[in-house]
């Protein structure tokens, strides 16, 4: 007669079984979600229902003045960060108050986070990373003041050793700096050297980075597999071919060659490999849109297109997002809700700062013309 087996060695061992292939394959890697992560992803998706509905942007549109809309703020899930800003405002205020309520969320949860999904939540300020470097670059060569740079620096892109690139003197120093120091080491020795930051375009050593950290974090969510790798591998998918159609329509025009401009490009994602090719052969923007009139991922957006305008294409593009952001919501047992909440909260915050500048600048007619709608 088999001997009965103790409670914590059979979950023991069935967490352990939980990343294997075979769980994988048979979807039990929700089997002790909840043990260990369900109590997150129920903070999230109640965190996701505090977002902005199409009441409380109906009402901030139709404000007469900032303070009028603050006082509507008030009143949603903003009211802890922005209740105490004194008149007169501004939009940058409100617009860093609204941050300020993202990163007390990414705080919260990244705090009770356990592996893997602490790496998980790390991988999603490393995009503000590259920006906040990309930033302090630029104005090492243009020798401006590093305390007004690090305030512009967005708050989830601050690390530790942030202060240190302050004190760099010259760009070499820099990237031994930012080698050694920071999380983005690993992209910075692979891809950029000490003589490239000093030749480089800023613009150009971001899509680089931005290149090597999309791929990084897809092989991570590939690792984790389930429901994680699946919906992350769209959502990263569509982030990699979105970047490829920026990258070519701002580099048309200008002395970057064909080469180097696929370079650029992420190697993965529905366009690639042909949709690349195609893409670095464009020296138009109607040469772009046909690329994305023959991907079936694109075709729909292409097809809304009358006027050939980066902003409005933008907006497609940040729509489609939501989308598949929201999507994630729809299945349960997986990281990929974390990520889209943050953009989620990132998307309202510019529609936020849309509609701030338009009071401000006494341009209320063109409010609905920038908002992106969120799928709740």
């Amino acid at each position: 007669k088999a001997k009965p087996i103790r409670a914590s060695r059979a979950a023991a061992d069935l967490g352990s079984s939980m990343t294997s292939p075979d769980a994988v394959a048979w979807g039990s890697e929700g089997l002790l979600f909840n043990a260990k992560d369900g109590f997150l992803e129920g903070i999230i998706r109640g965190l996701r229902g505090g977002l902005l509905t199409p009441q409380d942007y109906s009402n901030l549109t139709q404000c007469e003045n900032l303070d009028d809309m603050k006082l509507h703020l008030c009143g949603t899930d903003y009211v802890s960060v922005i209740q105490n800003e004194p008149s007169p405002l501004h939009p940058s205020t409100i617009v860093s108050r609204c941050t300020q309520k993202i990163v007390d969320d990414f705080s919260m949860v990244r705090c009770q986070a356990s592996e893997p999904l602490a790496t998980f939540l790390d991988f999603l300020t490393y995009g503000h990373m590259i920006d906040n470097v990309v930033l302090i670059v630029t104005g090492t060569l243009h020798e401006r003041d590093m305390q007004e740079l690090l305030d512009k620096c967005h708050p989830l892109g601050m690390f530790d050793s942030i202060a240190t690139l302050a004190v760099a003197s010259n760009m070499r120093e820099l990237y031994r700096l930012v080698l050694v120091d920071t999380p983005l080491a690993p992209y910075f020795s692979e891809c950029i050297s000490s003589e490239d930051l000093d030749e480089m375009n800023v613009e150009i050593m971001r899509n680089i980075l931005y290149k090597a950290y999309l791929s990084d974090f897809l092989k991570f969510c590939e690792k984790l597999g389930g429901a994680t790798a699946t919906l992350m591998k769209n959502i990263l998918q569509f982030e990699a071919d979105r970047r490829a159609i920026n990258i070519t329509i701002n580099s048309l025009d200008t002395e970057l060659s064909r080469d180097d401009r696929r370079r650029l490009f992420s190697e993965f994602g529905t366009l690639y490999p042909s949709g690349h090719l195609d893409l670095v052969a464009c020296d138009d923007y109607e040469q772009v849109r046909a690329v994305m009139d023959n991907s079936p991922s694109f075709a729909s957006i292409s097809s809304k297109l009358s006027v050939s305008t980066d902003q409005i294409l933008e907006k497609f593009f940040y729509e489609e997002e939501m989308k598949r952001c929201g999507a994630t919501f729809h299945q349960q047992f997986h990281y990929a809700i974390f990520y889209a909440y943050m953009k989620m909260r990132e998307q309202e915050i510019r529609n936020v700062m849309w509609i701030a500048e338009c009071i401000s600048q006494e341009q209320r007619h063109r409010v609905s013309d920038g908002i992106v709608r969120i799928g709740l």
